[in-house]
């Protein structure tokens, strides 16, 4: 399991089966989130020469998520609404909302 320190993780998270688990620099989580083995929460490549210190590189994950085994989530610009639940084995770098009628079974996805 690979935290880096100045991730900020919310209360109560969550983390079953830690083996692989890296949660980058800038990743931000909320309250109540769980994932599971595998996951990467990291930055996606830099483009030549740009400078990313002291910006936003990694996900952020809202209050209630479940992210599944081996999911890889990356981007700054990156963010997984309350209470959505990303299944296992997906990579991902674009902004997911939970539904508005509570449903979690499905996530919206909105692709900038």
């Amino acid at each position: 399991m690979d935290i880096h320190p100045g991730a900020q993780l919310g209360e109560s998270f969550f983390i079953d089966h830690g083996t692989g688990v890296v949660i980058g620099e800038t990743t931000v989580i909320g309250k109540n989130a769980k994932i599971y083995q595998g996951v990467t929460l990291g930055a996606l490549a830099p483009h030549f020469g740009q400078l990313l210190r002291g910006q936003k590189r990694h996900p952020t994950i809202e209050d209630d998520v479940t992210i599944y085994s081996n999911a890889t989530i990356l981007g700054g610009d990156t963010v997984i609404g309350r209470g959505s639940v990303i299944g296992g084995n997906v990579f991902h770098h674009f902004k997911c909302a939970a539904p508005k009628s509570g449903d979690r079974r499905a996530a919206e996805a909105d692709v900038p």
